[in-house]
């Protein structure tokens, strides 16, 4: 006979059983895997599995929200049942190996009758009215990008304001002194409400009803060279309505260069309100870190040669594309290979892994993986117009170029007559380009014109501007 329990207090799956002890217990997810101690054996035994784990030398935290399946060797799972049981930082629930984890959010406001409740709450309430900033960072997937720059330069300047930061669960560790709220749940209702500003990188999901006196800084999450909004192909009323309704929430809308600054006023119909073309406030560290703590904490030499491959999401799947096969780039280079995929490709994907391998698509700062690689392997991300304030030398590997650029997107400028780096279209030829060093020094002319033109205003106190003009303007009380 097989049990099943939730110790509460340790946060921990506990299995008991009858018979040999068996030789592992794991629960293994998309994105974690932890290993579970096992105890007793003869006629009893037990397996005691955390439910939280440590990634990138950082803190103890609870396991990412999703599906992970609990492997006992040797002991059949099928009839044992859990849940769903409501923990201080997860629900869980167990059926058979199968595991669903989810956010610490209690069922009754995940129904549809839950969520209309709190939505009219939060239409009814007078709001806007707290000397306080809400985050969040790609649908509250990570705590990094522009608002994780400007949270940690208004903690510096103006600790009396609360922070809140928007999470999809508490796997996601927020800044030194913030206030994580959990997307959906009445405390995330009445933060956003109450928020004097709100700070966001990309789209506002959910029902949005601005208070009064209350204002939205759009810092967006780069300078495009894929076509967005009203500019991508084809005509679609719908998605031209979503876009207009989109950007008449924001107030402010934050650029990286002069070039951004046209582009996103005319792709979201941005017109007669301020655009701060102040560089870009998550782009500061690249000016000062030398990408040593970062290495150290995941367990890379001083002395390794280190290349970071982070290509953009494509419209048409949902995983990280597979055009690259990095434990054999890391065999071809002698190198340790960083996979860094996009942001949408977070949840839906699975980590990589291989000798010399390292899935960083969970890492929540993307600076400072690009200060730790010595090499930047990407296609159409906008993560080329952030490495380049580094002067490291990139790599674009787009074996399908014509069909992103022809179909999928298009294109703002011909990224073939004005890369920095060599466009490669295999594997062999990605490594080969890797392996010359002769290369860095053909593309120096175009790589300075480069960062001229996209890089003049990354000098490592965006931050400090946006910042300033946050408290100047009154945004929020220092």
């Amino acid at each position: 006979m097989t049990t099943a329990r939730i110790d509460e207090q340790a946060e921990t799956l506990i299995i008991a059983g009858t018979g040999p002890k068996p030789a592992s217990a794991t629960l293994e997810g998309p994105r974690a895997r932890v290993t579970g101690k096992i105890t007793g054996g003869g006629k009893t035994w037990k397996a005691v599995v955390p439910l939280r784990s440590v990634r990138w030398a950082g803190e103890m935290l609870p396991l990412p929200s999703g599906s992970y399946e609990l492997n006992i060797d040797g002991v059949d799972l099928d009839e044992i049942e859990i849940g769903p049981e409501l923990l201080a930082s997860m629900r869980i629930a167990l059926h058979g190996g199968h595991v669903e984890i989810a956010a610490p959010v209690a069922l009754i406001y995940e129904t549809s009758e839950g969520q209309s409740t709190l939505e009219e709450r939060y239409v009814a309430q007078a709001g806007g009215d707290e000397n306080a900033v809400f985050f969040e960072s790609f649908y509250g997937q990570s705590i990094g990008c522009n608002p994780r720059a400007i949270d940690r330069e208004l903690a510096t300047r103006a600790p009396g304001i609360t922070r809140y930061w928007s999470v999809v669960d508490l796997s996601i560790a927020v800044p030194e002194g913030a206030v994580a709220v959990i997307e959906g749940s009445p405390e995330w209702w009445r933060a956003r409400g109450a928020a004097r500003l709100l700070i966001v990188n990309d789209w506002m999901r959910r029902r949005f009803a601005r208070k009064s006196g209350q204002r939205v800084l759009q810092t967006w999450h780069g300078t495009p060279l894929k076509r967005l909004a009203l500019h991508r192909p084809g005509f679609d009323p719908r998605r031209m309505a979503a876009v207009v309704k989109e950007s008449r929430r924001w107030d402010v809308l934050l650029a990286q260069n002069t070039y951004s600054e046209r582009i996103l006023k005319k792709a979201y119909a941005f017109f007669g309100k301020p655009i701060w073309t102040d560089g870009y406030p998550r782009n500061d560290i690249l000016t000062s870190d030398d990408g040593s703590t970062t290495r150290k904490a995941l367990g890379i030499g001083v002395e390794e040669r280190v290349l970071l491959y982070a290509p953009t999401w494509r419209d048409d799947r949902t995983e990280i594309v597979d055009f690259v096969d990095p434990q054999l780039l890391a065999e071809q280079t002698d190198a340790v290979v960083l996979v860094r995929g996009h942001s949408r490709t977070l949840r839906p994907g699975r980590d990589q892994s291989g000798a010399r391998v390292i899935d960083v698509t969970g890492y929540p700062e993307t600076a400072r993986l690009l200060a730790a690689a010595d090499a930047l392997i990407t296609d159409y991300s906008s993560v080329m117009f952030d490495y380049s304030v580094t002067g490291k030398p990139m790599y674009f590997m787009v074996p399908d170029l014509d069909h992103y650029r022809g179909e999928l997107r298009g294109f703002y400028f011909d990224l073939a007559e004005r890369a920095p780096g060599p466009l490669v279209t295999t594997q062999d030829e990605l490594a080969d380009a890797l392996m010359d060093d002769t290369l860095p020094g053909f593309f120096a002319e175009r790589y300075a014109a480069w960062r001229k033109q996209f890089n003049s205003r990354d000098d490592g106190r965006a931050a400090e501007r946006v910042v300033s003009r946050l408290l100047d303007l009154g945004f929020v009380d220092a």
